[in-house]
Order: C-alpha cells, then structure tokens, then sequence
C-alpha cells in the first residue's frame, strides 16, 4: 500500500473568504514545514508544479513579465489560458492570473522553521467553496511533495476519490453558503 492509498484530507480549515459585491477572494493559510525557498521553488518551477498544482506550465512562474501557458489537468476539456507574472519577489510574495478575473497571489513568510504559505485567489462565488476543497488537497500533495514522499497530483474527478466532496460541504458551511453541487445541475426548459 502506497502512501497516495493510505491519503485522506484533514478537515476543512485555515481558510477565510473576503466578499467585495460579486467579487470574493479565497484566503487559504498552511504552515508547511520546509523554508520559504523550498517552497518558492514548487510555486514556481514548472516540473515542481506538474507534481502537485491543478494545472501544468510550460515555463517558469519565477519572473516578473514572463508570459506562461497554464493549462489545467483532468477536466473533460483542457482550459488554457495564458498567464503573465506581475510580481515575483523571491522567497516572499507571487502574483500571476490564472484566466480572466482569476488573480492569484501567494505570500510566504518564514514561520518557525518552516513557512506561513498564503493564497489569496478570487474565484466566482458560485465556485468559492469547490476551490477551497481542491486547493486543501492541492497543498496536502504539495506537502508530502516538499517532504520527500509525493504521492503524485490529486485533481479534478480524481479529488472525489480522495475526500473532495466532504470537504466542499465543509468548507460551503464555514463560509457560510449552499453547498453547491457537482457536476452543477442544468436548468430544465
């Protein structure tokens, strides 16, 4: 039995959502134990990130003004958008979009041996409580990634296996809205 077999999230947490009209923002905080370089790297580094992030790049995220395909993994059909670093302050803060109104910004701050990763992501509200679900595992695989037993990237219809849709529920009541449903459910005519 492999590690990824024996994998099951922890419960929702460390995570908050900031509300401006239509416009909500992801906050989701991990202490992970590994120095914000370590960290940084896998933030950054295209091979890093095919092993734990909910989509590929086909260059580095690294440098401020570098223009990076992303690519997202598993969905029926691949999403591409193309993406541009606005700011990349090694080890600290990284900002970059991830399709249109979708800006993502990560902070690490050293913490105790380790690093406060922050990611701060506005995501459709509809959505906000689905995006919380695949992030938490998303940085559980990237702590095993960090700490030498990667248990390989757990995305999209694959999440559902690994306790995904305990944690939408979870993190849909902390936030504080209606558990929303997957595959969302089509309005009949």
């Amino acid at each position: 039995m492999t590690d990824r077999d024996q994998y099951t999230p922890g419960p929702a947490g460390g995570a908050e959502v900031r509300k401006d009209g239509e416009k909500w923002t992801l906050i989701l905080v991990r202490e992970l134990r590994h120095s914000p370089e370590k960290v940084w790297q896998a933030l950054t580094d295209q091979a890093h990130l095919r092993e734990w992030a909910p989509f590929e790049a086909d260059g580095s995220l690294g440098t401020v003004g570098t223009t990076v395909k992303l690519t997202t993994v598993g969905a029926p059909t691949p999403h591409v958008s193309e993406t541009t670093v606005t700011r990349a302050d090694a080890p600290k803060v990284l900002e970059y979009n991830w399709g249109a109104g979708n800006d993502i910004r990560w902070e690490l701050e050293a913490s105790g041996g380790g690093t406060r990763l922050t990611l701060w992501h506005n995501i459709d509200r509809r959505f906000i409580s689905m995006g919380a679900a695949g992030w938490h595992i998303c940085f559980d695989v990237l702590d095993h990634l960090l700490s030498g037993t990667p248990i390989g990237r757990i995305v999209a219809g694959e999440a559902m296996k690994f306790g995904w849709p305990r944690l939408n529920s979870e993190y849909a009541q902390q936030f504080g809205i209606e558990v929303p449903s997957w595959p969302p459910k089509v309005a009949q005519s």
